[in-house]
């Protein structure tokens, strides 16, 4: 543990014991976590992005505390919506794959996402995943059909008490695939059967491709071992394909735990309402960056916890501009040193209570009414606490002169006119061009210095 970050104990909730626990890693040297990365058919949307900023915020705190952490996520490159959007727009599957990876790096670059250590990709491990799958029919837990090979939920008898679902009510409820050759219609595909013009590799059970549960069991337990400290994601992953991840990785390893500690992230709604893009409400990150700061739509998620559900809106998020706004002028009042100094006892206190970002938002406010009033103590606090939040990416000048369509150069052109004109006693024309700027969104503040301009 770093000796440098006294904290109180990491307590989180864990989605498969429903309760609080203190994490305390298998190894104090080295905690290690999954969690499940896009399938890159499309740009991701912004409710793909609430697990992603979880997990980054989880993994700067861990890295705050301890002295290794190794972050696992995944990139789904083999999937048959991947395969439909291809063929739909007569795109190489290749090149698909590798143009919506970049597309999903730049995205979560310009939100300060940090990446993973590493992120493999389920095209390049599919020796492990047919291992796998080789070890489940040994062990009487998978069975071949027709060119598939499916996991037998009937031979795990703890299957289920992820999710909180009986083998009763999950075939009374669930939407699969009613298929002749599965024993039981809860069965799942570990492989399945290619056509000549779908992409396979070949398999003792002909060729194929593997499912989508097998791809991230196999990717963890090749790079985190057979037991590992958490695994997460959204809460729309927990059944089927958490349950089905859990199940066939015990399986596989008797004797295993395989994550200890499954963290799972809530929906994010638009205006009350699921977003799809039937309703319009259905928002990619590139098109919310058109319009906002990417710091304004990281701090709307942060406002609210994790497990709850966000209800996400354009006026919430010009709120979210409006409190940078406010924490960038108390930054700008008494300007931080960028030392390093002892995050505050209330920051830590939140963050470890499961990752409380509201609680710990709360005493960046505080902070923020100390830096105003000249604080310098306080401004340092407050600058450091929201860096490991991922926020104060730019000077408060950058901030609050970025991102409006005039250039700089521009903008202080009309600045010089408008004292001219105000020398020159032609007020008329010094309030035409304040109204022109402020109609661009750009702010003049007179001071005795001169005047200063930022955007609204």
């Amino acid at each position: 543990m770093n000796d440098q970050t006294p904290h109180p104990p990491l307590r989180l909730y864990n989605s498969h014991s429903h309760a609080l626990e203190e994490f305390v890693p298998l190894d104090p040297e080295h905690v290690k976590l999954y969690f499940c990365g896009p399938t890159v058919y499309d740009r991701v949307h912004i409710g793909n992005l609430r697990a992603m900023l979880c997990a980054d915020i989880l993994v700067r705190v861990l890295r705050t505390f301890y002295k290794r952490v190794t972050f696992v996520r995944n990139i789904t490159d083999i999937d048959d919506k991947i395969i439909q959007r291809a063929h739909d727009s007569d795109e190489e599957i290749a090149r698909l794959t590798k143009r919506t990876t970049q597309e999903f790096h730049q995205d979560l670059a310009e939100l300060s996402i940090l990446p993973p250590d590493v992120e493999p990709h389920a095209t390049t491990h599919i020796a492990d995943m047919l291992t796998m799958i080789g070890q489940l029919i040994e062990q009487n837990h998978a069975y071949v059909a027709e060119g598939h090979v499916l996991f037998d939920v009937r031979s795990f008898p703890d299957y289920g008490a992820l999710s909180g679902r009986s083998l009763d009510d999950m075939r009374a409820g669930a939407r699969v695939e009613v298929a002749p050759y599965k024993r039981d219609p809860g069965d799942f595909v570990l492989w399945k059967p290619s056509s000549p013009d779908e992409p396979g590799w070949e398999s003792p059970y002909g060729r194929g491709r593997p499912g989508w549960h097998i791809e991230c069991s196999a990717m963890a337990q090749h790079y985190l071992g057979e037991t590992f400290d958490i695994h997460g994601g959204g809460n729309d992953l927990l059944f089927p394909h958490h349950e089905n991840e859990r199940a066939q990785s015990l399986c596989a390893h008797p004797g295993s735990h395989f994550a200890r500690h499954w963290l799972h992230v809530g929906m994010l709604l638009s205006n009350g309402e699921k977003m799809s893009k039937s309703l319009g409400n259905f928002h990619t990150i590139r098109e919310v960056l058109e319009r906002f700061p990417a710091e304004a739509l990281r701090l709307l998620y942060l406002g609210s916890h994790y497990r709850s559900t966000l209800d996400f809106s354009w006026d919430k998020l010009e709120d979210a501009r409006k409190t940078l706004d406010r924490f960038y002028r108390a930054l700008e009042k008494a300007p931080p040193s960028r030392q390093n100094v002892m995050l505050p006892p209330a920051f830590l206190k939140a963050l470890c209570e499961d990752l409380n970002t509201a609680q710990a938002l709360a005493e960046l406010h505080r902070l923020a009414d100390l830096a105003m009033a000249g604080d310098q103590q306080a401004s340092d606090e407050l600058y450091q606490s929201g860096q490991l939040l991922g926020l104060f990416n730019v000077t408060p000048a950058q901030w609050f002169q970025g991102g409006v369509a005039l250039s700089t150069k521009e903008i202080e052109a009309l600045i010089a006119e408008r004292l001219a004109a105000k020398k020159d006693r032609n007020f008329a024309r010094a309030d035409e061009i304040r109204a022109e700027l402020a109609a661009q969104k750009i702010i003049l503040e007179d001071g005795p210095q001169g005047t200063t301009w930022r955007k609204g």
